[in-house]
């Protein structure tokens, strides 16, 4: 996320609904669906001004709901978009897309009932050179 979250943890109970005129944005609605998604601030940067890169935060996320673009539009809403997010944020030189990777993916097979769990490590344009 851009800049530094003044909670580093805590809880974005917001609903979303449809940005009016658009198939694509969503929006922080109060006639929107529920949306809540917890977050913990793990780590800060703060980046040089003179590059033009602005402080940002590596922040995990945990969704207790699945909405259309939850992560982006929380975060944006709150004044933190994503690093590169160029729908509900502006451009980064830091990467070419939204700064958004799902680490932990896990959940109860409907079928058989068992929990399944996938990960997935960090990809090569998020890594700390």
């Amino acid at each position: 996320m851009e800049g530094f979250l003044d909670k580093k943890s805590g809880k974005i109970d917001l609903p979303i609904g449809r940005k009016p005129g658009s198939i694509i944005e969503r929006c922080i609605d109060e006639n929107g669906q529920k949306s809540i998604t917890l977050y913990q601030v793990l780590q800060e940067f703060q980046c040089n001004p003179q590059n033009d890169v602005p402080p940002f935060s590596l922040v995990k996320c945990i969704l207790e709901t699945g909405r259309t673009h939850q992560i982006r539009v929380h975060f944006s809403s709150i004044g933190h978009p994503l690093l590169g997010d160029t729908l509900y944020g502006k451009p980064s030189s830091l990467i070419s897309r939204q700064a958004l990777h799902s680490y932990k993916v896990s959940f109860v097979h409907p079928i058989t009932k068992k929990e399944q769990c996938f990960t997935c490590p960090l990809p090569n344009d998020m890594k700390k050179e």
